[in-house]
């Protein structure tokens, strides 16, 4: 943060840099116009860009709460300023394992070393890697306001703009239940190497609810929960024994999923059906083909 705060600063009046979490949203109450800033990775490319010109930066970097994790009954408490980096360790990943292999497809190490949780949960871009695994585990962010308040919210919801920041409120950390379960985190890219994910597939296991979680992330505005199909082959899952499916099965949950996230076009008027263009049916099939392939991979 201290590295891109100088660079942002060029157009901007102050640069504060708090060292908790709620004079943080203190300095933003104070100043409105206030733009917070942690790795930085989204806010300078709007900048260097010319689409942005912060008149003060609220820097985050030195808010050492943010920075790491806490168990929490059941869950694990994730600051918001952890780094896709620090996610990407093993001992973050055999805790969330579909975050940690998210985490880890972020980017170059670059972005990787810089980028945050928070920033990527707030930027909400939708090819951002975290976003589908944390809209499968039902994560909730622990959101902090002025005069040291806090609630909750679903990171979904906020996803989804059915709950907004208000005004000089911050994420301050995200809860994540700990499942003890397996987790897969896949995506496909435009070219080889890391790069922006063209689709992403999350899936966890619950056997405690006897549930399978799926997300679908990067091929609409936010990640898509094809929920019929997470029930349907939930349902076929031997909970009790090896969890095992027959290849066929899997196929058709895969299906199931792209059927449902990139769905048909409507008849038309005379009731003939429209084809799919060939870049949506190969997105679809690209879905299918990932999903397919992670709850192969949870279940052996």
């Amino acid at each position: 943060m201290t590295t891109h705060a100088p660079r942002a600063a060029q157009g901007a009046q102050s640069v504060t840099l708090p060292v908790t979490l709620d004079e943080a949203v203190a300095a933003l109450a104070a100043v409105p116009a206030a733009v917070p800033v942690a790795g930085g990775t989204d806010l300078m490319s709007s900048v260097n860009a010319g689409q942005l010109r912060p008149a003060a930066l609220v820097g985050l970097g030195r808010i050492n709460e943010i920075r790491g994790w806490q168990y929490q009954d059941g869950h694990a408490l994730l600051g918001a300023g952890l780094t896709h980096a620090r996610m990407g360790r093993p001992d973050f990943a055999a805790l969330i394992p579909a975050l940690a292999a998210a985490a880890r497809a972020a980017g170059s190490p670059q972005i990787r070393n810089a980028g945050t949780l928070g920033g990527n949960i707030a930027s909400a871009a939708p090819a951002g890697d975290s976003l589908p695994v944390l809209a499968a585990l039902d994560a909730v962010l622990i959101i902090a306001g002025p005069g040291g308040t806090r609630r909750e919210i679903l990171v979904s919801h906020l996803l989804a703009g059915m709950e907004m920041l208000a005004p000089g409120e911050l994420i301050g950390y995200v809860r994540v239940p700990l499942l003890h379960a397996p987790q897969v985190f896949l995506k496909a890219t435009g070219r080889t190497g890391p790069g922006r994910a063209t689709a992403s597939v999350a899936l966890v296991l619950d056997p405690a609810r006897r549930g399978v979680r799926c997300a679908v992330g990067a091929i609409a505005p936010m990640p898509l929960r094809p929920l019929e199909a997470e029930q349907w082959v939930a349902g076929l899952i031997d909970w009790d024994g090896e969890r095992g499916l027959v290849p066929e099965a899997l196929t058709a949950f895969g299906e199931y999923v792209a059927a449902a996230c990139v769905p048909d076009h409507p008849p038309a008027e005379d009731g003939t059906a429209q084809p799919l263009p060939p870049a949506v049916l190969h997105l679809r099939r690209t879905v299918a083909a990932l999903a397919r392939r992670a709850l192969g991979r949870a279940l052996s």
